[in-house]
C-alpha cells in the first residue's frame, strides 16, 4: 500500500527523495512533448506573419507569444502559489493549446488580428515549460539545485531539437488535409499542449510545491494545516482506507502579488542579479533568433527556405539546451554569478558570429549555437540563484516575476528586430543585442557579501 504522504508531520528524507525523483521523471516527459509544441509553432512563426502581414510586422507577431507567456506568468503564478504547481502548468498548457488553433483559423482567414490574439495564447506553452524548471527545484536539495533545474530545461532538447525538422512534414501533411500552407505546424503544436496538460493533470500529484512549503512548516515546528489539507487532496488514495483525521478547513494562506514579489526582490541583491540574467540573456536571444528565418529567406527560394530553416533552428535549440545538465553543473561547482558572466561572454561572441556571417549558412549556424549557449548559462544559473534567494512562501510570485520581466524583454526585442530588420539589416540588429547584454557584465561583477548565494559552489 502507498505510503501516506500527506499526514501531517511524517515525511520522512526518502519520501521526498521519492516524490522529487518522481517529479523529476514527470518533468522530464512533458518538457518533451512541450518542447514539440513551443518550437515547430516558432519555425514557422516569422514566416507565417511575414506572408500574411509583412516583414517589419512579423517581429510583432513573434513578440505576441513572448507576451502572451509574459502575461500569462502573472495568472499562472497566483494559481501556484495558492493551489500549488500542477493546476497552474495545466492552464498555461491548455491556454497555449487554443492559441495554436486560433493561429491556424488565422491563416485560414488571413485575418492578422486572429492571427495576434493566436500568437499572445500561444505564448501559454512557453509560460508553461519556463515554470517547468521551478519546479523541479521545489524539493531539490540545495547542492544539487543547479543540476536538477538544468535537466528539466535540457529535456526541452529532445523535442526541440527535432521539432523544426519536424515543420515542413507538418505543413505537407495538413496542406493535403486542406489547412493553409504554414499552419499545419501550429495544428501539431496545439495537440502537443493538450497531450502535455492531460499527463499533467493526472499524474503531478503529490504537489511538490504544496509538499515543501509543509516540509518547512515542520522544520519551523509551525502549523501548515492549510498546505496538508491541499497536499491531501493531491495525493492518491491508499486503497480506500479512511483517513487518520478529518482534515481541518482553514482559509487559504494570503497570495502575494508581483508588487509584494517587487519589493522583496528589490532588497536582495542575488535576486536582482537573476533575475537580470535571465532577462538580458532572454532579450538578446529573442532578438537575434527572431530574424533569423527572415535573413535566410533573404537569400534562399521559398523550397529551401524552411529546410534551411529546420537545420538551422535546430543547431540553436541544441546550443539553448543540449549542453544545460554540463551548465547546471558547472552553476553548481563554480557559483551561479562565474555561469552568468560565462553566458554573456558567449552571447557576445554569438552576436559578433552572426552579425558578420553575410549569408554564408555555416557561419551563421555557429552564431546561432553560441547564442544559444550564452543563453543556457544566463537562464540556468540565473533562474537558480533567484530560486534559492527568497523564501518558499513568496517563491512562486518572485518566479512569475521574473517570468513577466523575461518576457516583456524578449517581446521588446522581438518588435524592434523586425523594424530594424527592415531599415537597417541584420548585422545592425546583432550590433544592438550586443550592446545590450554589455550591462549585466557589470551588475554581475558587483560585490555581493560574503556568503551570499551566487557566492556558493
Amino acid at each position: 500500500m502507498a505510503t501516506d504522504l500527506t499526514a501531517a508531520h511524517t515525511a520522512t528524507a526518502p519520501d521526498v527523495a521519492s516524490i522529487q525523483r518522481r517529479t523529476l521523471r514527470l518533468l522530464f516527459t512533458t518538457q518533451i512533448i512541450g518542447g514539440i509544441g513551443v518550437t515547430i509553432g516558432i519555425a514557422v512563426g516569422a514566416l507565417l506573419a511575414a506572408r500574411i502581414a509583412g516583414t517589419a510586422v512579423a517581429g510583432v507577431a513573434q513578440s505576441a507569444g513572448v507576451v502572451g507567456a509574459a502575461l500569462l506568468a502573472v495568472p499562472v503564478t497566483r494559481i501556484m502559489a495558492r493551489h500549488g504547481r500542477r493546476p497552474g502548468l495545466v492552464l498555461a498548457y491548455a491556454v497555449g493549446a487554443v492559441g495554436g488553433v486560433l493561429v491556424v483559423l488565422a491563416a485560414a482567414t488571413r485575418w492578422v488580428p486572429l492571427l495576434f490574439l493566436g500568437m499572445l495564447l500561444f505564448g501559454g506553452g512557453t509560460a508553461a515549460n519556463l515554470q517547468a524548471r521551478y519546479t523541479a527545484v521545489d524539493l531539490a536539495e540545495p547542492a544539487r539545485r543547479g543540476r536538477q533545474l538544468s535537466l528539466i530545461v535540457w529535456a526541452t532538447t529532445i523535442g526541440a531539437v527535432a521539432a523544426p525538422n519536424f515543420a515542413a512534414l507538418a505543413d505537407r501533411v495538413t496542406t493535403g488535409w486542406g489547412l493553409p500552407p504554414l499552419a499545419g505546424p501550429f495544428a501539431f503544436s496545439a495537440a502537443a499542449f493538450v497531450l502535455a496538460a492531460v499527463v499533467l493533470l493526472g499524474l503531478l500529484r503529490p504537489d511538490p510545491l504544496l509538499t515543501a512549503r509543509r516540509l518547512a512548516a515542520t522544520a519551523a515546528d509551525l502549523p501548515s494545516a492549510a498546505d496538508a489539507t491541499a497536499v491531501a487532496a493531491e495525493a492518491p488514495a491508499a486503497g480506500g482506507a479512511a483517513p487518520a483525521a478529518a482534515p481541518v478547513k482553514v482559509r487559504a494562506p494570503r497570495v502575494a502579488g508581483m508588487r509584494a514579489a517587487w519589493s522583496v526582490v528589490r532588497g536582495q541583491p542575488a535576486a536582482r542579479l537573476g533575475i537580470a540574467a535571465v532577462a538580458v540573456g532572454h532579450l538578446v536571444m529573442v532578438a537575434v533568433m527572431a530574424m533569423t528565418p527572415v535573413r535566410l529567406g533573404e537569400s534562399h527560394a521559398d523550397a529551401d527556405v524552411l529546410r534551411l530553416v529546420g537545420i538551422v533552428l535546430s543547431l540553436h535549440i541544441a546550443g539553448m539546451y543540449a549542453f544545460s545538465p554540463v551548465v547546471g553543473w558547472l552553476t553548481d561547482r563554480l557559483g551561479r554569478r562565474a555561469v552568468i558572466l560565462g553566458g554573456v561572454g558567449l552571447l557576445l561572441a554569438a552576436c559578433a558570429v552572426a552579425g558578420t556571417a553575410g549569408h554564408h549558412t555555416p557561419r551563421l549556424s555557429v552564431g546561432l549555437v553560441l547564442l544559444g549557449l550564452g543563453w543556457s548559462g544566463t537562464m540556468v544559473a540565473g533562474s537558480t540563484l533567484l530560486s534559492e534567494s527568497v523564501s518558499a512562501a513568496v517563491r512562486p510570485s518572485v518566479q512569475g516575476l521574473s517570468d513577466l520581466i523575461m518576457g516583456l524583454a524578449g517581446a521588446g526585442a522581438a518588435v524592434v528586430s523586425g523594424f530594424v530588420m527592415q531599415f537597417a539589416g541584420y548585422p545592425v540588429l546583432t550590433l544592438l543585442a550586443a550592446v545590450a547584454a554589455a550591462p549585466l557584465v557589470a551588475l554581475a561583477l558587483r560585490p555581493v557579501p560574503t556568503g551570499a548565494p551566487d557566492e556558493e559552489g
